[in-house]
């Protein structure tokens, strides 16, 4: 049977039309129109509809409308969160790359620590093989010769004997007395010949392999560092926050928690403190690890005003960070003896070196007060007149201003000079400025940011021979390469550093790398492979508490400024300690936290004193020469320093934004 077939004018469409609900048709009563809108039930009501007699209710458009607003207010609130959520994921994922590169990191320092070792294992078996052999040679020979010299007359005896025991078994006769008389004459030469009976060499050929204290040591060789601390629950107390005053060191404690709000029991956290002065610098202190989940950050501001103190766990401010400070005199403000006591304590802390001292000195709870003898403020000015070198060093010109633009600066801090040029890393400008060794602004570079290629702290600046740029961006943790002009070519150091602070280049071509945070020297070759490390946070001889800045002498050994040991040392390329000098005070060869270093080609070093706002010579044995007298336009907080071609000294005068340049008497 054929199905019926429509015709042209018997669409479909309208039996479709006859069968559709009616518009705002009820959900529950599809035959009837809604025409109310329950406010209680957010929904739609018809004649029909029972159980909302009580609810109130409205017109079906108002009450549409009321739901659209409803929705539409929480769209725009939903993305007004959607960037801070698009931020949130940009940060994780940037430290979830970040904890891959560490992972990398350690893993390549991992293999090539074992595989040193290894090396060294080899060349000892190779050497106690060649000391095997060259004894034993000795001794073999020695015992050789004997050997045949016994054996030959041994052979002789025989002989005569033999021959002499023949002729007297035959007759006497006139005949064999010829014969008799010549043995008798070797007879009595081998009587008389002196024999050592006794062995000329020993036969002992031991070995000592003492090696169950080196299969200890390889049993706990390498730790993985680690801990769960973050900033949105960490948080800080102490008297540091709530009253500072001018040269006096203030003190504030940081308790790390984990995402739980749980206290961490253990310590290395990666901790940044800045103090902003009201015109921009920074003020430098120094944070101490105690090892138990909390750590103290012990500054002092060298003049009142209303500052702000940034408390940065991995980058990110912990809780009520930044904390606002105002900072007054010292006879502003009533200092009880307690208060005193305990800043002063801070002040004299050191960085935790494991010793059973220091676990019991800072094994108390946060914020409980400590003993300790007072120490003497920092003397943020010009060198007392006694101290001053009787030869004048003349100022020949000072550049810069605070500002953003060309030739202005903010918080400048490395220097380096090349090729009749100056090069400034102006730090809060994120850039490097360049000038002629006149003083003549020539060009500048660099763009904000944390990708490849820009800036977030540069801090130091050094010139590779081939021409290249060479910047170390604390806050990036990385070291930038950069072609002559600026041209950005490649990064070192990413997944390694911690906060490198100076760079300096070897006669090698080697980039040297000061990283302050992890207080360690880091020997990089310019396309970025480690070549080696030295270096740990303390007070001993190898070790550092906030190096800043490093040089090169003839020797093509490394000069370090030791910030917080108020020391300057000297290392060889493998980390063995040649020459340390300073300590802390304001006398001559004394510092008050060195930062920048020069050499002279008389292999003079060149020290800026930055809290004795100074800068003091020495010879190459560390022993004081002079001063170069800036007491014409004194120094405030001087940084980075260098030797231009012309011979003269240009210095980072942070706190006053410029830059100076001194004439130098050699």
């Amino acid at each position: 049977m054929e199905a019926p077939q429509h015709s042209p004018d018997s669409s479909s469409e309208e039996c479709t039309v006859l069968e559709a609900a009616p518009k705002n048709s009820c959900p529950l009563h599809p035959n009837k129109v809604s025409d109310r809108f329950c406010q209680s039930c957010l929904c739609s009501l018809c004649e029909d509809c029972q159980g909302h007699e009580d609810h109130p209710s409205v017109d079906l458009d108002q009450g549409l409308n009321q739901t659209r607003v409803q929705l539409q207010e929480r769209l725009r609130a939903l993305q007004k969160r959607q960037p801070k959520v698009s931020e949130a994921l940009s940060q994780v994922r940037e430290i979830l790359q970040q904890l891959t590169n560490q992972r990398a990191a350690i893993e390549e320092d991992v293999q090539s620590g074992f595989e040193d070792l290894h090396r060294q294992l080899d060349v000892r078996k190779s050497v106690l093989l060649m000391e095997l052999e060259v004894t034993h040679g000795l001794k073999h020979k020695v015992l050789q010769a004997q050997m045949e010299s016994l054996a030959g007359c041994e052979g002789d005896m025989s002989t005569v004997s033999a021959q002499l025991e023949e002729a007297l078994a035959g007759e006497a006769s006139v005949a064999s007395l010829a014969e008799e008389q010549e043995l008798g004459q070797r007879l009595e030469q081998l009587m008389g010949l002196t024999v050592r009976s006794d062995p000329e060499e020993n036969d002992q050929l031991d070995l000592i392999l003492e090696t169950d204290a080196l299969r200890k040591s390889i049993h706990n060789l390498g730790t993985i560092v680690t801990t769960s601390a973050v900033a949105s629950q960490s948080e800080a107390m102490g008297a540091g926050l709530e009253q500072c005053i001018v040269g006096h060191p203030a003190s504030v404690t940081i308790v790390t928690r984990d995402k739980s709000g749980g206290a961490c029991k253990n310590g290395n956290a990666i901790l940044s403190a800045e103090v902003f002065t009201p015109d921009g610098s920074i003020v430098d202190g120094e944070i101490v690890d105690h090892k138990n989940g909390t750590y103290e950050f012990v500054y002092t501001v060298p003049k009142e005003g209303d500052f702000s103190l940034a408390l940065r766990l991995y980058d990110h401010h912990i809780k009520g960070s930044p904390f606002k400070l105002t900072v007054n005199k010292a006879s502003d403000v009533e200092v009880s003896p307690s208060t005193t006591t305990a800043t002063n304590s801070a002040a004299n802390a050191t960085p935790s070196t494991g010793s059973s001292d220091g676990t019991k000195r800072r094994g108390k709870s946060p914020g409980q007060k400590k003993k300790g003898s007072k120490r003497a403020s920092s003397a943020l000015g010009t060198p007392r007149r006694k101290h001053q070198n009787p030869i004048e060093d003349d100022l020949i010109f000072r550049i810069g201003t605070k500002g953003r633009n060309k030739g202005e600066f903010t918080n400048l801090q490395g220097v380096a000079s090349s090729n009749d040029r100056i090069l400034i890393a102006d730090s809060n400008n994120q850039c490097v400025q360049i000038f002629s060794t006149a003083g003549e602004f020539q060009s500048r570079f660099g763009v904000r940011g944390r990708s490849p290629g820009q800036m977030q702290r540069p801090t130091g600046v050094a010139v590779h021979p081939s021409g290249d740029i060479i910047i170390a961006d604390y806050d990036n943790k990385w070291v930038s390469i950069f072609s002559s002009d600026g041209k950005y070519k490649a990064k070192l150091g990413s997944g390694r550093l911690m906060g490198p602070k100076g760079v300096a280049v070897d006669q090698n071509g080697h980039v040297i790398v000061v990283d302050n945070k992890s207080c360690t020297v880091f020997i990089f070759q310019i396309g970025g492979k480690l070549v080696s490390k030295f270096g740990s946070r303390g007070t001993g001889d190898k070790q550092f508490a906030g190096p800043h800045f490093a040089a090169v002498n003839k020797n093509n050994e490394i000069i370090v400024t030791d910030f917080h040991n108020h020391s300057v040392k000297v290392f060889t390329l493998e980390g063995e300690l040649v020459l340390k000098f300073g300590s802390n005070g304001e006398g001559n060869g004394q510092f008050n936290a060195p930062t920048g270093v020069s050499v002279d080609q008389n292999g003079n070093i060149i020290v800026a004193d930055w809290g004795n706002s100074r800068i003091q010579v020495f010879d190459s044995c560390g022993s004081f020469l002079s001063y170069i007298n800036t007491s014409a336009d004194p120094l405030y907080g001087p940084q980075g320093l260098a030797l231009t071609s012309d011979g003269h000294v240009v210095v980072a005068d942070s706190g006053n934004h410029c830059f100076k340049v001194y004439r130098y008497l050699q």
